[in-house]
């Protein structure tokens, strides 16, 4: 009996190995199946359908700054008072039909009038000056300022330039589409009203694009295929026969 108690106890310790170790690692491939799944969650979120092949989320495509805090309404208090100061010029603007010359102007007769009334009564009531903060236009953000203007000004002209020149039959009817209708836009409003409409679109899509960022993307996707499938069928029916019929004589002797 003494001999077989040894042997006992040893074939309990190795069942209870035995477990412990099948315990561990299905433990161990269930971490690492854990692990895994940011990686394939990350590589399916890659795979989606975005719009305009956006890579980055829409705070990266606004700048990442305060423009995108604000357009996204990431502090609701700055967002609400800036779009409600858009607002009130654009009542002041276009419903009261204040020029915006005129208000400069008196603006600055105000301030002007205030300050210098402040100043020179100053040593009747024995209250201090107001101190008028010296204002200058730094050189660095100036040159900054008309070298990115001067870069996007030359990058749409040579966009307009490529289009001119007849490699890129679709860009062209974009251009002219949007065109068309914005030509459309501009006889149903002046500009203050365009800038205006375009300024409350800034602070509102954005942020409903971000809420509903998937059902929008699966719209859009369904919507690009439609559309790719419609500029195919024109293409075969329409352009390719205009095409043909335009003389390539010249382009076949240079060849």
């Amino acid at each position: 009996m003494a001999e077989h108690a040894p042997e006992h106890e040893s074939s309990d310790k190795s069942l209870v190995e035995k477990i412990t170790d099948k315990i561990h690692g299905h433990d161990s491939s269930s971490s690492d199946s854990d692990d895994d799944k940011p990686s394939s969650i990350d590589a399916f979120k890659s795979k989606v359908f975005r719009l305009f092949g956006r890579e980055k989320p829409i705070h990266h495509v606004l700048g990442a700054g305060k423009p995108a805090d604000i357009f996204l309404w990431r502090n609701k208090k700055i967002s609400a008072g800036v779009l409600g100061g858009a607002t009130a010029m654009w009542v002041l603007f276009e419903l009261l039909e204040y020029h915006l010359i005129t208000l400069v102007c008196h603006i600055s007769i105000l301030s002007l009038a205030v300050l210098f009334l402040w100043s020179n009564a100053s040593t009747f009531i024995n209250k201090s000056p107001p101190e008028i903060p010296v204002v200058t236009l730094p050189e660095k953000f100036v040159l900054e300022f008309a070298s990115a203007l001067r870069y996007e000004i030359n990058r749409a002209l040579a966009v307009l330039r490529e289009i001119a020149s007849g490699r890129d039959l679709k860009k062209f009817l974009g251009v002219i589409a949007g065109l068309w209708l914005l030509s459309i836009v501009g006889n149903w409003c002046n500009f203050v009203t365009l800038f205006y409409i375009v300024f409350v679109l800034l602070h509102t899509v954005p942020v409903i694009y971000e809420k509903y960022e998937d059902k929008i993307d699966s719209f859009g996707e369904k919507a690009t295929i439609e559309i790719k499938k419609q500029y195919a069928v024109f293409d075969e029916k329409v352009l390719k026969k205009v095409l043909s019929r335009i003389p390539k004589g010249a382009l076949k002797k240079k060849d």
